[in-house]
């Protein structure tokens, strides 16, 4: 056999080999792909699936209604479960129920929040604060529970708004039952001026409130909402849009207008808001 056709039996022999090399890292590239996307698809699912369980109101919450349920000072609403913060003769009502632990209603609150307390410190709406505890149920702790147990003492002290503004600003992550720890709160309560006292301390050690956070979940669960944040403007769903408008800062000052055309707004002394 000459030296050339030897020559040219080993480039097709070494041809050979590396078409099956290229072959073989592309069928590696090929089940990467189809590992990672079957991947990335169930976490996207569980993503999907925490979301809903998040928003949706599941009824394991490990605290349980027992004993009188203790409403903090100037609750009012059916069976004193709403705390209101506005004047009372405000032409237009807001309408917000929310859980201390829920990601979207700190994102509601952190985007509209001096929306809503020009609002009401303008006399032109007041918003009715009702506390759920969805995601203690969901996830398990009791942080909801706790941080509303500890709202409902601040408003016992005329300290609603403020400490609720504190605690949506330092929300810590969903799954950090940060809330359910009272040494949690009570250091947030330094932020708020003379909110950090021995009865407010106590209250919050001795889950007060906690009863009346309770009805106030049950109610909300038996209300046939959809999850948190849900919020009404004189009974109207806005959250997440109204009609097909989005919830923005100029739409809700604008729905706060067109419902208050030809009425007069509240006369508001001191700012009820109490930031």
């Amino acid at each position: 056999m000459s030296e050339k056709n030897q020559e040219g039996k080993r480039a097709a022999r070494d041809r050979l080999v590396q078409q099956r090399e290229q072959e073989k890292v592309r069928e590696r590239r090929r089940r990467t792909l189809i590992i990672s996307a079957a991947v990335v698809g169930v976490l996207a699912l569980a993503a999907v699936i925490g979301v809903i369980a998040a928003n949706s109101g599941g009824k394991g919450n490990k605290a349980s209604e027992s004993g009188p349920a203790v409403a903090p000072s100037g609750a009012t609403g059916k069976d004193s479960l709403v705390i209101q913060v506005g004047a009372d003769d405000a032409p237009s009502t807001l309408t917000v129920w929310e859980d201390f632990r829920c990601p979207v209603c700190a994102q509601f609150e952190n985007a509209l929040r001096e929306t809503i307390h020009e609002l009401e410190n303008t006399g032109q709406v007041k918003v009715q604060y009702h506390l759920a505890t969805l995601i203690d149920g969901n996830l398990g702790g009791t942080g909801s529970l706790d941080a509303a147990n500890a709202a409902a003492c601040a408003q016992d002290v005329g300290k609603f708004s403020a400490y609720h503004d504190v605690l949506y600003r330092n929300q810590p992550p969903e799954s950090d039952d940060a809330f359910g720890k009272s040494s949690k709160l009570i250091e947030l309560a330094g932020k708020v001026e003379g909110l950090d006292t021995p009865a407010f301390r106590s209250c919050v050690e001795d889950g007060t409130h906690n009863t009346w956070v309770q009805k106030s979940n049950t109610a909300f669960q038996n209300g046939g909402f959809q999850g948190t944040p849900t919020a009404l403007l004189n009974g109207e769903s806005i959250f997440p849009k109204k009609g097909n408008e989005p919830i923005t800062v100029a739409n809700l000052k604008k729905w706060v207008a067109e419902a208050n055309k030809g009425k007069k707004s509240a006369k508001v002394t001191p700012s009820p808001s109490g930031s």
